[in-house]
């Protein structure tokens, strides 16, 4: 909502005279042509800035009558901005520092005294994003990084925050950690990502800084796309997609299992009834085997390596064991022991012939997971042929046959197609043999947005500000910007990276036009097209 009422007068002036007194073209005195005023609203009031501007008075000069402002106005705010870059700077802190919501920082700049309205927040939160992007590019101070560096080791992912709509892709160094490129694509094809590619090839070559190595996951698109733009560099493949992709179908068949237990294992919550007032030394003991079956029934494991369902048959297995070694000793059990003891020997009895499978499966994955990993820091050759005798233990495994000898193929295929790009990172130094620094990139990013504005779902502005949003939200995790690191020198940047933005929430807005109306959507399009009287 607008404001209503003016604004009272300034407690204090501040006259800002350009330090340039000579034309930069011709050389002449710049003469004082006019004194512009602005008013701003910063934490210490409002501000009247009194800016000399001078113009060159000389007919012949190309930037003849053209006024020249103070270089300290940048400064203070930006071009015909109402609110200091100080109040930019908080909210921007606010927000991606302590992932305060809109109305929590309005909340806030109300009771340091700032009269704001909760849209402008929303307003002066996007310019903050763009001036800390704009900081980032910064390719003077990036260059300056990298050539010190001496190499380059890149990783590149993408990530997709509402399905059927723009990746946000980046490239990131892995040693100085710099973000070399941010791009959001409507497709992610090998021309689309050879091409982002080649741009950073270009400004790297031109520095003289190799790129010694390249990390990634095993989409296929970036596997071309790399051995296109960038031929002979070692391309690492992301262990962890490789292990998570090749032992997919052994988690399932081990969550398949845990399925079936947990089905058997359902009789716990009468037994905790039955216990219910009962406070004696004893009773509290029998709640609490009882509360450890419930502890392992909800206890879910990550694939590629963590096996829910065998963790979940060994704790069972050893409360199981727990009370038959009290009846032993004890010669009996307390009533609701005993169903308890039923119940778990019962499910344990019907699944005993799932499991023997699952844990020589498990068993051979771990070990692939234990050469790759290369505690013995040894080269590429040895992991290798360390590799191929695990590899040669999953062959026999899976020539025996068995309820997961599909599995195992699976395994082996996922292997071939990975192989080579498995053992890079063993030669090339410091560079990683997963991409998961990268995908950690995203995780807060998503996180920050979720505590934020409360949804779980895709945020719209992901999709519509990625490369500015995630930009800012990476770098606020390292650093904090005073305003004086706002101040850019380049407006026209700003202005072009405003109106890609612009751009692609104009997109979005239209989608949201259709869904919400679609006979009002198409007949708009329908007139204008009849009104434009193109040829048939």
């Amino acid at each position: 909502m607008a404001r209503r009422e003016a604004r009272p007068p300034a407690e204090r002036e501040v006259r800002l005279p350009p330090r340039l007194i000579h034309c930069i073209d011709c050389g002449q005195r710049l003469w004082v042509a006019y004194h512009a005023q602005r008013q701003l609203v910063t934490f210490r009031g409002l501000v009247r800035l009194r800016v000399v501007v001078r113009r060159c008075r000389n007919p012949a000069c190309e930037l003849y009558h053209l006024p020249y402002r103070a270089e300290e106005e940048g400064g203070w705010a930006l071009p015909h901005g109402e609110f200091g870059l100080d109040i930019l700077t908080v909210i921007g802190q606010l927000r991606y520092g302590e992932h305060r919501s809109i109305p929590e920082i309005h909340q806030r700049l109300v009771e340091r005294g700032v009269s704001i309205a909760q849209r402008t927040v929303t307003d002066l939160l996007e310019r903050y994003e763009e001036l800390v992007a704009l900081h980032l590019a910064d390719e003077e101070r990036v260059k300056a990084r990298l050539k010190q560096q001496g190499q380059v080791l890149l990783s590149i992912d993408g990530m997709q925050p509402d399905v059927g709509h723009e990746v946000l892709w980046l490239i990131r160094d892995c040693l100085s950690g710099e973000v070399l490129l941010a791009r959001t694509l409507l497709s992610t094809t090998r021309g689309d990502l050879a091409t982002l590619l080649d741009e950073v090839k270009e400004v790297l070559t031109a520095l003289n800084v190799p790129i010694k190595g390249l990390v990634s996951d095993g989409q296929q698109t970036i596997r071309q796309a790399v051995e296109r733009s960038l031929p002979g560099v070692p391309h690492q493949l992301c262990h962890f997609h490789y292990l998570d992709e090749a032992a997919g179908p052994i988690f399932e068949a081990d969550r398949h299992a845990k399925t079936e237990l947990k089905k058997l294992v359902r009789g716990v919550r009468p037994i905790e009834r039955a216990l219910e007032g009962q406070d004696d030394e004893q009773s509290e003991a029998m709640r609490s085997y009882c509360l450890a079956v419930r502890s392992a029934l909800t206890d879910d494991g990550h694939p590629p390596l963590c096996a829910s369902g065998l963790k979940l048959h060994d704790r069972l297995t050893q409360i199981s064991d727990s009370l038959a070694r009290v009846e032993a000793k004890k010669g009996g059990l307390p009533p609701s022991l005993y169903d308890l003891q039923h119940l778990l020997t019962r499910a344990l009895k019907q699944t005993e012939a799932l499991w023997p499978p699952i844990e020589r499966a498990y068993a051979l994955v771990h070990q692939a997971a234990h050469v790759l990993a290369n505690h013995d820091h040894e080269n590429a050759q040895m992991v290798r042929e360390h590799y191929e005798q695990v590899l040669a233990r999953i062959r026999e495994q899976r020539a025996c046959g068995g309820p997961l000898s599909s599995a195992l193929e699976t395994f082996l295929k996922k292997t071939e197609s990975y192989w080579s790009g498995l053992f890079h990172c063993y030669d090339v130094p410091d560079l990683p043999r997963t991409n998961n620094d990268l995908e950690h990139c995203f995780g807060p990013v998503r996180y920050g947005e979720r505590r934020a504005s409360g949804r779980r779902g895709a945020i719209a502005a992901l999709v519509v500000r990625g490369p500015v949003r995630v930009l800012t939200a990476l770098a606020l995790q390292r650093q904090c910007f005073l305003p004086r690191a706002l101040v850019f020198a380049d407006l026209e940047a700003w202005y072009d990276l405003r109106e890609q933005l612009a751009f692609r929430r104009e997109a979005r807005r239209k989608q949201l036009r259709f869904r919400k109306n679609p006979a009002a959507y198409l007949a708009a399009l329908e007139e204008v097209i009849l009104k434009t009287g193109l040829p048939f």
